[in-house]
């Protein structure tokens, strides 16, 4: 990626990375310059884009100076658009998107998890913060009660394991003893 994108220009219509781009701000040796692979990467992507195209990617950068420089040669070689945090007050959650447009200028997604991501879009998906239980599972049993125990035991001894006996509480019902 970092000796640049072997394709004709316009070739695309658009780009998708995911977890690749922080890769070239790495030195593994001297004659690796961080600055310089991302802008060779971003100026040949830049051709190899039809006008009008987006190029979006996932990343996980290091710090705020990897994020700073992987922006920064991106608009560099002529991109337009910039950086979306989606969930960013979260540390597990927190994802980063570099959301760039070729040959013009186009709107931001609105992150995720944030206070303005709440608002609802024409025709972009509403997304809320809490988790939702589905009514329809479609013949499988919720993960609560003596069925599901059961289905579970008799899994787990098809597969030869080890499954501690059943019980008059979770287990196959035994005959009283006289």
């Amino acid at each position: 990626m970092g000796q640049g994108m072997p394709f004709r220009p316009g070739t695309f219509d658009g780009c998708i990375s995911i977890s690749a781009l922080q890769w070239l701000c790495n030195a593994d040796k001297r004659s690796h310059s961080p600055p310089k692979r991302l802008y060779t990467f971003f100026s040949t992507l830049y051709s190899s884009l039809a006008r009008g195209s987006r190029a979006v990617f996932q990343l996980y950068p290091e710090n705020s100076e990897q994020l700073q420089l992987i922006t920064s040669q991106a608009m560099r070689a002529g991109f337009t658009g910039g950086m979306v945090v989606d969930y960013p007050n979260s540390s597990k959650a927190k994802k980063f998107f570099l959301c760039l447009f070729a040959g013009g200028t186009g709107v931001l997604p609105k992150g995720l998890g944030s206070e303005t991501s709440d608002r609802t879009v024409g025709n972009q998906v509403q997304y809320s913060g809490q988790r939702c239980r589905f009514n329809n599972m479609k013949g499988k049993s919720a993960k609560k009660g003596r069925d599901w125990i059961m289905e579970k035991k008799e899994r787990r001894r098809r597969q030869g394991k080890e499954v501690r006996p059943d019980t008059k509480y979770t287990g196959r019902q035994r005959r009283p003893h006289f």
